[in-house]
């Protein structure tokens, strides 16, 4: 059988604690800092995340940043504070294009950041997280003109880079065909068992937050494949009970959701607890991190 069709049973968090979106004034308390980055990861741990999804941010702006400096400074908070947390690093940094205005679209807007696979990996290569992401497809991000851009020759690269560090790739997956192309690369070798997938539903111009649609990413898995998947704003919560019952692991935290309940901010830690309350409701329980290694095939770095 391809997957689970019964509920989870144990289930991993993981909490996306700041991620790249212009979100630091909508909010009074994004984690900017690599010392506030490694402190919000830590209080999710706490609270109960057994992963930890971590982009960085310019300290001084708080605009999205793929500074190695900053990456390696929030390592080093994490695992000197002897707290155990799965630090999940993204490596999708570097694929924004901004289309320039239709009489001149080669005319790339501000804020275009495109580099190819080497670049995109360099602090992956050099601080050896357990788990980095993988974004499997180009994407139109939203409304205007940024294009997401990962193709199958720079993701091609980019998973043989991951594959020869150790570290296990998440597949980014934001549309349907992210999936059948992270499944190509599975078949050509490029990634070691279990592969482990994560949908992302409710980003425009992705796919929607929905059941049937989580149903069916859930139905097209390979055999053995670890998944988990989660919606954004007043969609997160929802989509962690739909990913229990349909036997994944979730996704909660700031970059995904700014707010608790209606005109209340969360935290990371506020996030997570309403995760762990929706499991335990649901009869399961919240995973270790040396649980989720165990269903992750992952060992534990010094």
């Amino acid at each position: 059988m391809a997957h689970s069709t019964e509920i989870n049973r144990r289930v991993i968090i993981t909490c996306a604690v700041t991620g790249a979106g212009d979100t630091v004034d909508k909010h009074p308390a994004i984690p900017v800092t690599p010392k506030q980055i490694a402190a919000a990861a830590l209080e999710a741990a706490s609270a109960g995340a057994a992963v930890a999804h971590i982009h960085v941010r310019d300290p001084d702006t708080g605009k999205a940043s793929r500074d190695p400096a900053l990456y390696r400074e929030v390592m080093d908070r994490i695992r000197d504070s002897g707290g155990d947390v799965i630090v999940n690093l993204t490596a999708g940094m570097g694929g924004d294009l901004y289309i320039g205005p239709d009489h001149a679209p080669l005319g790339f807007g501000d804020g275009t950041d495109l580099v190819g696979a080497e670049d995109r990996a360099v602090h992956i290569a050099d601080l050896l997280p357990e788990i980095c992401t993988l974004d499997c497809g180009s994407l139109n991000f939203g409304d205007g003109s940024l294009v997401y851009v990962s193709t199958p020759d720079i993701l091609r690269r980019q998973a043989a880079i991951i594959q020869r560090l150790g570290v296990k790739p998440e597949l980014e997956i934001f549309d349907t065909g992210n999936l059948w192309f992270a499944k190509q690369l599975l078949d050509e070798g490029l990634l070691e068992a279990p592969p482990l997938f994560q949908f992302c539903l409710g980003i425009p111009w992705g796919m929607p937050p929905e059941p049937r649609l989580m149903l069916a990413l859930r139905d097209m898995l390979p055999p053995g494949a670890v998944w988990a998947g989660f919606g954004i704003g007043r969609m997160q919560m929802p989509m962690v009970a739909q990913a229990v019952l349909l036997g994944g692991n979730v996704r909660v935290g700031l970059e995904d959701n700014l707010y608790l309940d209606r005109g209340v901010p969360a935290s990371n830690g506020s996030l997570v607890e309403r995760a762990v309350t929706i499991i335990e409701a649901l009869g399961s329980k919240v995973a270790t991190p040396d649980e989720a290694r165990e269903t992750l095939g992952l060992r534990r770095r010094a």
